[in-house]
């Protein structure tokens, strides 16, 4: 391709791209013009910042204060079928709003730097890595896919296999009832909503396993229990979970 020719393709490239993404960030309206700004202008993005406080070991529920590290009591009296979970922040501010419009409003590119964010306040956790083999995106069921365009959390594990080396599970574990979303109910509602959700298709894929599940949001652990659990009773040697944030 001639020094001419390239140059054309390279403006009629970023043309094509600022019709499909915006040409400012879509929170603070600030004009993406630095190099790799998409959606969300880095200033933003820096103000997503990891969660260091005390959480249970076990399923990460954060506590408030300077409790420490300990179980908290739902860990104490009822383990779930996951071995550790940890999340990288509250459910709120800059992070959420992120979130929302990657979720939401079908900006899937903010999968790179979610995915880079996850890294940077997970990746040094051993309870959740060492001798890590799968990652394995909570299902959405086709029906709310179609609706949605894409599955949020399978975009995430995309990109955290890249960072990490590791390979994602894909197909094995559906969702297979298109039950109620879990954002409004109670949380004991949203126990009873998720029980017989999942399933594991080809239990040989997941069979001696250590898999790692990745969502967008927590808020009771109910979605995550139930997958760590039909992967469990499937043969997976290990369960574990990260997820981007936690709502309080």
């Amino acid at each position: 391709m001639t020094g001419p020719v390239r140059a054309v393709a390279s403006a009629l490239a970023k043309l094509a791209e600022l019709l499909v993404f915006p040409s400012s960030c879509r929170l603070c309206a600030a004009l993406l013009d630095r190099a790799g700004e998409r959606i969300v202008c880095a200033d933003c993005l820096a103000r997503l910042v990891p969660r260091r406080g005390p959480a249970c070991p076990v399923c990460g529920r954060f506590f408030a204060g300077e409790a420490g590290e300990h179980l908290c009591r739902r860990c104490l009296t009822e383990r779930p079928a996951f071995s550790a979970h940890r999340s990288c922040g509250a459910y709120g501010g800059a992070l959420k709003e992120v979130i929302l419009l990657f979720k939401y409003r079908r900006y899937a590119p903010l999968a790179g730097p979610l995915a880079r964010f996850a890294e940077d306040a997970l990746g040094g956790v051993a309870a959740i890595w060492d001798g890590a083999e799968l990652l394995a995106p909570v299902p959405l069921h086709r029906a709310r896919k179609r609706e949605r365009g894409f599955n949020q959390s399978a975009l995430l594990a995309r990109e955290l296999a890249k960072a990490r080396g590791l390979d994602v599970l894909k197909g094995p574990l559906v969702k297979v009832r298109n039950v109620p979303a879990q954002a409004g109910l109670r949380a004991v509602d949203r126990e009873r909503n998720v029980v017989g959700a999942y399933a594991v298709r080809r239990p040989d894929r997941v069979r001696g396993k250590v898999v790692v599940l990745v969502d967008d949001v927590t808020t009771t652990g109910a979605t995550l229990r139930e997958c760590a659990r039909v992967l469990v009773e499937a043969g997976a040697k290990d369960v574990r979970a990260v997820t981007l944030a936690q709502a309080l």
